[in-house]
């Protein structure tokens, strides 16, 4: 009987126990249970701030990214022939601008690209400042003047280029020139004294600035004066003003007072053109890019051929006859890196077309082989083209 009641006591303590255990265990997973949830909760909660804040570490350098960048809007403006094409493809070290030896190549403003650092150079290539005279007697566009009015209205500021190599009117700024600064005289300027290979005389230069400037702009206050300071001093000490020069009167009708800036460069050498360069990405403007920047030209290719053929068939064909021609393209594709491209054309008279074509094709084939080397330079690709000619009075064609 006491074996028996030691046995049941001995059972009812190991429930006891048992279930005390239960309990124990129970807790200490409950407990568990608990400190987990409450670092997940603490860990997902931590998570969000940090989520957060990348988010907004990226905006930042997303947006300042954007205001690092600064870019400018330059139109070139200046008679025909003052060399702004050459200019700009110069400067820009890349050809997108059709140039020739004669004047009114460039019949609209087109843009050209330039990125350097964290600017973006935007050049208006604009056509030269003509009369209306002169627009009847080149068989131009009836736009062909608001072409550049409408590249300055969208520009930050105005780049006046002038030849100095004519000694006819290089002591006077035309009056088509005068008449547009003094229309947007609330934009910025700067003066380009271009072509200066072509003096020899130093003190000629520091005299036109003079005269130019209408005396606002010394020889000292200039970019170009700074560098040179020295030597210039030496060249007024040393020599006498040239008396062509000092003889004429400072108008107002042969100068601009508003200039900020003067500079002299030669475009075919590339002289002066570093000293342009650094000047415009100094005052360019803190805003986002417009274009990538890869980018050269607005223009499409299409058009950048149909006006490289024009301006070489204004180098090859003699007085007004090229600007009685009318080019368009007949096709374009490009596969496998080579660019295959027609373009026609159109001639008033067959006279003309055999004028253009020469003596078995000779001269057609000169100009096509000269317009196929100016777009390889310009696409950096494979170019395979054929200039097509056809008269309005004739159906015949003729191609190289």
């Amino acid at each position: 009987m006491q074996l028996f009641n030691n046995f049941v006591l001995a059972t009812k303590y190991s429930l006891t126990f048992s279930r005390i255990n239960g309990i124990w265990l129970r807790n200490i997973q409950c407990r568990c249970l608990s400190s987990i949830q409450e670092n997940s909760t603490a860990k997902n909660s931590s998570n969000v701030p940090a989520a957060n804040a990348t988010e907004r570490i990226s905006h930042e350098q997303k947006t300042q990214s954007q205001r690092s960048q600064n870019s400018l809007h330059i139109a070139v403006i200046g008679v025909p022939n003052a060399g702004k094409s050459t200019f700009i493809n110069n400067l820009i070290n890349h050809r997108v601008c059709p140039t020739s030896s004669k004047v009114h190549t460039t019949r609209k403003a087109s843009k050209a690209i330039y990125t350097s650092g964290q600017t973006q150079l935007v050049f208006y290539d604009t056509p030269g400042l003509v009369t209306p005279r002169e627009i009847k007697r080149h068989n131009l566009e009836q736009n062909f003047k608001s072409a550049y009015k409408h590249a300055i209205q969208h520009a930050d500021i105005i780049a006046c280029m002038h030849d100095v190599s004519n000694s006819w009117s290089r002591n006077a700024l035309h009056s088509t020139v005068l008449e547009t600064l003094n229309e947007y005289k609330h934009l910025p300027s700067f003066l380009i004294l271009n072509k200066i290979d072509a003096l020899k005389s130093k003190r000629v230069l520091l005299e036109l600035i003079r005269v130019l400037t209408n005396d606002t702009i010394s020889s000292t206050q200039s970019l170009w004066s700074r560098k040179q300071k020295n030597r210039s001093k030496r060249i007024e000490e040393t020599q006498d003003k040239s008396p062509a020069l000092s003889e004429e009167k400072k108008e107002k009708d042969v100068s601009w007072s508003n200039f900020q800036e003067v500079f002299l460069v030669s475009s075919l050498t590339g002289s002066g053109l570093n000293d342009i360069h650094d000047y415009l990405v100094k005052v360019a403007k803190e805003r986002a890019w417009e274009y990538s920047k890869g980018s050269f030209t607005d223009e499409t290719p299409e058009a950048i051929v149909v006006e490289s053929v024009r301006a070489r068939l204004l180098d090859y064909l003699p007085q007004e006859i090229p600007y009685n021609l009318h080019s368009q393209i007949e096709y374009y594709s490009e596969e496998k890196g080579t660019i295959y491209a027609s373009v026609e054309v159109t001639c008033p008279s067959s006279r003309i077309e055999r004028l253009i074509c020469g003596e078995s094709n000779g001269k057609l084939k000169q100009i096509t082989e000269r317009v196929t080397s100016d777009l390889v330079e310009t696409f950096g690709k494979p170019i395979s083209l054929t200039i097509a000619t056809r008269s309005k009075k004739a159906n015949e064609s003729k191609k190289m």
